[in-house]
């Protein structure tokens, strides 16, 4: 018990600074496969904070249902080559970043109404 211990350490130093060190994560392993944060990383549909802030004042939810449809609708714009897609879905509309797989920004039925978009290069109808 010759190793000294201070207050806020659990391991002796010499253990703490050989073993203890986290070594940076590999964003994939040796064989070239994506690791499995890797591949869920590239699932996920998320919001920005602008999507999020307009979902939240024009009282938007979203079932997980619908998260599916426009998750798989950000796939098949992905598939055709598309960077920037709207989505409409009944009376919503939503602009997504496909690279990204990001929504930026969310219409309900009013916003939609004598608007012009600007800036995609796709359309997807979901019905």
């Amino acid at each position: 018990m010759s190793d000294r211990l201070t207050i806020g350490q659990l391991y002796p130093a010499s253990l703490y600074s050989s073993t203890l060190q986290r070594s940076s994560i590999p964003k994939q392993t040796m064989t070239g496969e994506a690791t499995f944060e890797s591949v869920l990383q590239q699932k996920l549909l998320k919001f920005s904070n602008h999507a999020a802030k307009r979902l939240e004042q024009r009282g938007i939810e979203l079932g997980s249902r619908q998260l599916d449809q426009i998750s798989s609708a950000v796939d098949k714009a992905a598939a055709k080559g598309s960077k920037e897609s709207l989505i409409l879905m009944k009376d919503l509309a939503f602009i997504v970043s496909v690279p990204n797989r990001t929504v930026v920004t969310a219409m309900d039925g009013n916003s939609i109404r004598d608007n012009v978009f600007t800036q995609i290069d796709s359309a997807i109808v979901i019905s």
